[in-house]
């Protein structure tokens, strides 16, 4: 009898436990309320088709093709090559990916709020008390007694989600790693036409060294003869002083592009996440290929553009929020249970005489604030139409960036027909009044004259090549380059 006696207490202990641990399972599995509006993207204005797009005729088979490395549509193995390394090296990126990381981070945080919090303790305490108690270890005077007290147990406490705070909260955070993804993917996307642009600002700038370079040999060539026409006699001083002024003015002009290719190789080191000294690229002579971009549905954009999933994610964070917010309204539900053992002797500490334990639910809820609970779904409120403004701004900023883009390929395409139209005919009329000169018939003024208009015809062909490279740089990340939202994590 006294064997079972002894078994009896252990039983129940165990009894107790295991139908709070059921009874935990079985109220985590019920469908609780979820407080707070469900989430709808908002409602957008999407045309059809983009103003713009008269006569616009999209690459083959690219606008039909994945889209993965948007600058591929350039065939340039050095900006292939550049632009690879942005990913890796880039600190703007690094620090995109951080702000990722923490989201992450967060997330996890709130996710852990569906578990219940388990914790332990240990601890000794010694003590005096003035009057004489039980437990008492050693006698120190007369009507005080010294304590000791040992103590070991184990705490649970898990408050059930039953208003939705906590998958609201879970929520939130899910959908702000999102937008810190859609930023990751943004931030590198800008990194890339950064780089991209400045590349092909490079690749003008050898293409304006050359002109200037061939330049200024025809215009030693010019001075050579004029100074020969001078000796002999059949030519102006002033013949001499223009030629000599002729090539020290594009030999200025040569070096100040100097400056300005070696600025553009530092911007790309920078952008490579190298300092300015570790890069160097070496100058090229061929013309860079103006391609046809790919263009996407007005409608498609909103799934192209990662600055736009990233505000768009917010709103539905926001959203959320509400529902956090309104969650304060309600009472909290807490499970909480302790159990363990506490002693005046350590070598009878885990008896079972000395161990204890406590079971039971715990229920709370704010009676009074004074508007405090009201102001924060007000505010919480508030911030989601502050989403949603910033949202839709960003779509029309978006289709605006295309609209603007779409506009500029397609008319500097004409500009660039015509002024090297232009430029030819301005070659042609050097090259007869160079002969005319020759032959006696003009003075030299009128040399000089088609010296600096078919430079400058040449330069201009070249800087509207530039801005064609750059603005289709624009057109192709004002459409999200390779990117969409099924790149998106966690959804």
């Amino acid at each position: 009898m006294s064997a079972l006696h002894g078994r009896r207490p252990r039983n129940r202990a165990a009894v107790r436990l295991v139908a709070l641990a059921g009874s935990m399972v079985l109220l985590g599995g019920c469908e609780f309320l979820t407080v707070g509006p469900r989430y709808h993207r908002p409602q957008l204005q999407v045309p059809a088709q983009y103003k713009e797009v008269e006569g616009w005729k999209p690459a083959q088979p690219q606008d039909t093709a994945a889209r993965g490395d948007w600058w591929a549509v350039f065939a340039d193995a050095d900006l292939d090559a550049l632009i690879r390394q942005v990913e890796v090296s880039n600190q703007n990126v690094a620090l995109a990916l951080g702000r990722y990381d923490q989201a992450l981070a967060l997330l996890g945080g709130a996710r852990a709020q569906y578990l219940p919090t388990i914790g332990a303790d240990a601890s000794v305490t010694r003590g005096q008390n003035s009057q004489i108690g039980t437990g008492a270890s050693t006698t120190s005077g007369v009507g005080r007694r010294t304590t000791n007290l040992f103590r070991a147990d184990l705490t649970v406490s898990w408050e059930l989600d039953v208003w939705g705070r906590i998958r609201r909260n879970v929520e939130a955070n899910r959908e702000a790693a999102q937008a810190s993804a859609a930023d990751l993917a943004a931030a590198l996307l800008s990194a890339q036409a950064t780089l991209a642009q400045s590349y092909f600002q490079l690749r003008i700038t050898d293409m304006e060294l050359d002109l200037l370079a061939g330049s200024m040999e025809a215009y030693q060539k010019a001075l050579d003869v004029t100074q020969a026409r001078y000796d002999a006699g059949v030519a102006q001083r002033t013949d001499v002083t223009q030629a000599q002024t002729q090539f020290e003015n594009a030999h200025t002009q040569w070096l100040d592009l100097g400056i300005t290719r070696a600025t553009l190789e530092h911007a790309i080191a920078v952008l490579v996440g190298k300092p300015p000294a570790a890069l160097s690229l070496a100058r090229r002579h061929d013309t860079p290929t103006v391609p046809a971009a790919p263009l996407l549905l007005p409608s498609q954009l909103l799934e192209r553009r990662p600055d736009i999933a990233a505000s768009e994610r917010r709103v539905a964070a926001a959203n959320a929020q509400i529902g956090v917010a309104e969650a304060a309204w309600f009472p909290t539900l807490t499970l909480g249970g302790s159990g363990g053992y506490q002693s005046d002797a350590w070598n009878h500490l885990f008896s079972l005489p000395n161990r204890f334990w406590s079971l039971g639910p715990g229920l709370a809820l704010t009676l009074l604030d004074f508007g405090g609970r009201r102001s924060q779904v007000r505010q919480a409120r508030a911030l989601y139409d502050q989403s949603v403004a910033g949202y839709r701004q960003i779509v029309l900023s978006a289709f605006q960036n295309v609209e603007d883009a779409l506009v500029n390929v397609r008319v500097l395409h004409e500009e660039a027909v015509s002024q090297h139209k232009a430029a030819e005919a301005a070659a042609l009329t050097l090259s007869i009044t160079q002969d005319q000169y020759k032959a006696g018939t003009v003075d030299y003024l009128n040399v000089v004259a088609a010296q600096n208009a078919s430079l400058a015809a040449e330069r201009a062909w070249r800087e509207i090549t530039a801005r064609q490279l750059t603005q289709t740089v624009s057109l192709l990340t004002s459409l999200g380059g390779g990117w969409d939202t099924q790149q998106l994590p966690l959804r």
